[in-house]
């Protein structure tokens, strides 16, 4: 009997409750043993986690690593694989590696193979690619079946084919079709947070509205408690509402708390978007059980009329090199702005070579506008800046000539008021030069309509030691 058919005899009537765990809100950061193994100990059906997402930027999809350490994304994997074979529950992991593309996945799955070996487990698994045919994207382009999240520059089938990997955000979908095969650990390309939590309680005949906001808010862990953190998180799944609860007693999941989550990382406050429909949470109730846990009610959900997917895609710029350095001289500070434009033309000179065509320059002061670009200057000036220089070019060997002009250029220039002409910055260490490796940006961050779903999610099955 597979997993899934024990679900299916355990689960399947129509007062059956469904115990979830999520164990990480992203698996490779570490996941607390005291909080999962009290999850284990509640005797889950199903073991879910995260490990991947946008948020660490545009490199780790374009480069096809992993955002996380190599002896942390195993121990990470060890412990959830180790726990879930323990009780024989269904094992799901989504967006493999940080960005869910080819690498990132065949490197998950290599490790889980290796675990797999060393502890003497034995098990189906599945894996489900989410890298896009480009011919496919380009027909979604060419029909204008293809629209920008955010002010995403210009996508045509130049973008197409410029990005180093194109990866589609599947949804509970290719979940549902790599779980009806039997296997009893999936692990996913790039996917829905959501569509993790949301397959099984699809397969058993759940109501889809809130086994989806229970997917919405399970999926970070713990982040929905007070004081919110990354512990194991169990949500209870009863017909038409679930309780909240983690597994850290002292992280407590309050109506106040888990209604603020459900806004969590969204533009519309009643309206989660998926590819397959849309969650309504517009109507939705949250009531204290206790003052450890909430249950939820009322959410709905409204099929697609289309589906949709999203695309990502992560194109390369060139070689990064970055310039740290700080200052706590009141003139250079005042004078800053004016200072570094006229550094810019100062090295745009001396190197030779055109910005903004053969290289960039640009900087961030931490003090002034380094997290957001103020249009006033502040009414006191800061004690001290730190001064970030970013120096991009086709090649390692101009990013580092911009940068190390720059660095010596900044450290001695003239200003209104200068005083000391030995030199105006600290530098923390030396070098002050990092190389930071290829640069990055999205080119893709879109919405495509598509006629066919799995045709885009491929699944694929090996049994595993």
């Amino acid at each position: 009997m597979s997993a899934l058919d024990r679900l299916r005899a355990e689960c399947g009537g129509a007062r059956a409750a469904l115990r979830v765990i999520s164990a990480s809100g992203q698996l490779g950061y570490g996941v607390p043993e005291a909080a999962f193994a009290e999850g284990l100990r509640r005797r889950p059906h199903v073991i879910g986690a995260d490990m991947g997402s946008t948020d660490p930027g545009p490199y780790y999809l374009g480069a096809g690593e992993l955002a996380t350490s190599d002896e942390m994304s195993r121990k990470d994997l060890r412990r959830l694989l180790v726990g879930a074979r323990s009780i024989g529950v269904p094992l799901i992991i989504g967006t493999a590696g940080t960005g869910g593309a080819r690498p990132h996945l065949e490197t998950v799955l290599a490790m889980v193979r290796e675990i797999a070996r060393a502890e003497g487990l034995k098990f189906r698994m599945a894996a489900i690619r989410a890298d896009l045919p480009r011919d496919v994207v380009k027909a979604a382009v060419r029909a204008k079946r293809i629209r920008p999240l955010g002010k995403m520059d210009a996508f045509g089938e130049a973008e197409v084919d410029g990005a180093a990997h194109l990866v589609g955000q599947m949804g509970t979908e290719a979940f549902v079709r790599a779980l009806e095969t039997g296997a009893e650990v999936v692990i996913a390309g790039r996917a829905c947070d959501t569509a993790i939590y949301a397959a099984i309680p699809s397969l058993l005949g759940f109501p889809m509205g809130p086994a989806m906001h229970m997917a919405k808010i399970v999926e970070c862990a713990s982040l929905c408690c007070v004081p919110g953190g990354r512990d194991t998180m169990l949500a209870t799944l009863e017909g038409d509402s679930f309780v909240l609860e983690s597994m850290n007693p002292k992280r407590h999941a309050t109506p106040m708390s888990v209604a603020a989550h459900s806004l969590y990382e969204q533009s519309d406050p009643h309206r989660v978007h998926e590819p397959e429909g849309t969650l309504n949470v517009e109507s939705a109730r949250y009531e204290a059980v206790d003052s450890h846990r909430t249950r939820v009610s009322g959410a709905r959900w409204e099929p697609a009329r289309r589906f949709t997917v999203k695309v990502e895609g992560a194109t390369l710029v060139g070689e990064r090199v970055a310039l740290i350095a700080g200052s706590s001289d009141p003139r250079f500070i005042a004078n800053i702005g004016t200072i570094l434009d006229e550094m810019s033309a100062i090295v745009a000179d001396l190197v030779g070579r055109k910005p903004g065509v053969d290289y960039q320059l640009s900087f961030r002061v931490y003090g002034i506008d380094g997290v957001v670009a103020w249009p006033k200057p502040p009414a006191v000036p800061p004690r001290e800046v730190f001064v970030l220089g970013e120096a991009v070019a086709p090649t390692l060997a101009l990013a580092l000539t911009v940068a190390k002009t720059t660095k010596q250029y900044l450290l001695h220039h003239g200003f209104a008021g200068r005083l000391s002409t030995a030199g105006n910055l600290a530098f923390p260490f030396t070098p002050p030069e990092v190389v930071a490796g290829r640069a990055y940006r999205f080119s893709a961050y879109h919405v495509m309509e598509v006629d066919d779903l799995a045709a885009l999610f491929p699944v694929e099955v090996e049994e595993v030691g």
